[in-house]
């Protein structure tokens, strides 16, 4: 199955020198870099404070024609209306059954039986990672692109790559199988 290679902002506003909903702006002009669909990850925050964010930035990803998936809270999804949801896997394995509104459901997997799992159970997408070493997990070994390949060779849901990305890293995940890559540090510095 061919999917339109998908650029995926992963939040994190620590590392931005603007507001959020400020830097999703800049990067709707980030031109070739401009991200197709934006995942709210601020997996800090309690959950009135992340729905407050996650508001916002729903409003920006609209106006700027930019998809956008909250992160680990469903109820504050379906508040907002927002009918895409990305859960860590603990929380997807627990809750998928609960998931089924959603129209988009993706979960994080470090392995393919993880991709293959929640494939089974609803998951309309899954990011694998950390393909390359990052700073969000120093000291763990990056599981590299055969792991992609791998993951991308058992399931038939698109997978986005995650970890470590940069825009030059971006072909290598591509040939690797992968629908699409997630890019946190890139996408927050801009």
């Amino acid at each position: 199955i061919m999917y339109t290679f998908k650029k995926i902002a992963v939040t994190s506003r620590q590392l931005c020198a603007v507001d959020l909903p400020q830097q999703i702006r800049r990067l709707a002009s980030a031109g070739a870099l401009r991200p197709d669909m934006v995942i709210v990850r601020e997996k800090d925050l309690p959950e009135e404070e992340y729905e407050i964010l996650a508001g916002q930035v729903m409003a920006v990803c609209r106006e700027q024609q930019m998809g956008c998936v909250l992160h680990s809270y469903p109820g504050v999804a379906r508040r907002l209306g927002c009918p895409a949801i990305h859960m860590p896997f603990a929380y997807f394995r627990e809750q998928w059954e609960s998931l089924l509104d959603f129209r988009v459901r993706g979960t994080s997997v470090h392995s393919a039986e993880d991709a293959l799992w929640a494939q089974e159970h609803g998951a309309t997408y899954v990011t694998a990672g950390h393909i390359y070493p990052t700073d969000c997990k120093r000291g763990l070994a990056a599981r590299g692109t055969q792991f992609l390949e791998r993951v991308c060779r058992v399931v038939s849901i698109p997978v986005y790559a995650i970890g470590g990305i940069t825009p030059q890293r971006m072909d290598e995940v591509k040939k690797a199988g992968a629908a699409g890559a997630c890019m946190m540090s890139e996408y927050m510095k801009i």
